[in-house]
């Protein structure tokens, strides 16, 4: 039996974003295309990017970590040449897996631009990508994921620095400090059937453990679904609200654990309506950075990629749930959206 052709090639696998303000309906709809969102919320989030003059900041960050991978792989002596491809807007899956088959490309380790696992975090990715090979044909390469990161070492390393130093800027101890962990919120019933609760949860306890902070909890942001449909809670906005009605908040760092970089959700949600919640009860708040090009996080992707290439064998992981599964199950994190009544729809 001959072994399987050996990697050639790092992807990097992201969302997309629009760059410009005529880009902001058509994004959206590729976004919500099949999904049960009223158009009046399609049209309030475009309002979103409007206040940022229609572009997201999430293609430039993502040129920027690919820059960053290209030189610790260069420093590292890995030799892959790194490629990039969109979900949702240029550059799609399938023009750049047709770029990698002219290139000669034949097997290529991905990074998916989160860490958590959900349909819409890593799933629906793998579909996408294998229509992408469908659509690009014969030759077209094959995508392998690398593990999920939640609770990799240099992860939790690189959320430990921020918080550190969003409670400084606010001159404030971690340990003095209120901190909330913000996820991007999923339906209910999309997260019955994975490990992103789970996940989440882990990974930030491992953070505050090693940041000192006792009062600490999740919730959740940037919802988009009808208001019929539940989702997981509570709200960010809600949450700091009824906190400081019950206890009277003097100081908070809201960490977006659940991005990896500076998306529109993070600057719209919570620079600007969760500072100015804040603002206005009188709570100093401090927004810590995401992981971004942090020297620790590219450190990590290129610690999965060495692993997967059986140049390290060791596999860190912190806590209780260890290293996560290189390859998914077959019925890893499924979904069949519900209708309000229940019924699969």
């Amino acid at each position: 039996m001959s072994s399987p052709t050996p990697y050639d090639s790092f992807l990097l696998v992201s969302f997309g974003g629009p760059e410009g303000p005529d880009d902001v309906i058509p994004f959206l709809e590729n976004v919500l295309r099949g999904k049960n969102v009223p158009r009046e919320r399609m049209l309030e989030v475009a309002e979103h990017y409007a206040h940022f003059g229609g572009v997201s900041p999430i293609n430039q960050q993502n040129r920027e970590l690919l820059a960053a991978i290209e030189s610790e792989f260069q420093t590292a002596g890995i030799d892959l040449p790194v490629y990039w491809g969109n979900r949702n807007w240029e550059p799609y899956f399938a023009d750049t897996l047709e770029q990698m088959k002219a290139d000669g490309r034949q097997r290529a380790l991905a990074f998916f631009t989160n860490v958590f696992s959900s349909y819409s975090g890593c799933r629906q990715y793998r579909e996408n990508i294998a229509a992408a090979r469908e659509q690009v044909g014969e030759g077209a390469p094959l995508i392998e994921k690398v593990r999920m990161g939640f609770n990799h070492p240099d992860f939790i390393a690189t959320m430990v620095d921020s918080v550190r130093a969003a409670a400084e800027s606010i001159e404030c101890e971690p340990r003095a400090t209120k901190l909330l962990f913000t996820a991007h919120s999923i339906p209910l019933s999309m997260a019955e059937n994975c490990d992103y609760e789970l996940q989440l949860r882990e990974a930030c306890r491992l953070v505050a453990d090693a940041s000192e902070v006792s009062d600490w909890d999740l919730v959740y942001q940037s919802r988009s679904g009808p208001p019929t449909q539940p989702w997981l809670e509570p709200d960010v906005l809600d949450e700091i609200a009824r906190l400081d009605d019950e206890q009277k908040i003097s100081a908070l760092v809201i960490l977006p654990i659940g991005f990896v970089s500076d998306h529109m959700e993070v600057m719209f949600d919570l620079d600007e309506e969760a500072a100015d919640l804040c603002a206005q009860r009188g709570i100093k708040m401090a927004r810590a950075r995401t992981a971004g090009t942090s020297p620790k996080f590219v450190q990590m992707i290129r610690s999965l990629v060495q692993e997967r290439l059986g140049i390290i064998d060791e596999k860190p992981s912190l806590g209780k749930l260890g290293p996560w599964h290189d390859v998914c199950p077959a019925d890893c994190c499924t979904y069949i959206p519900r209708r309000p009544s229940g019924r699969p729809g």
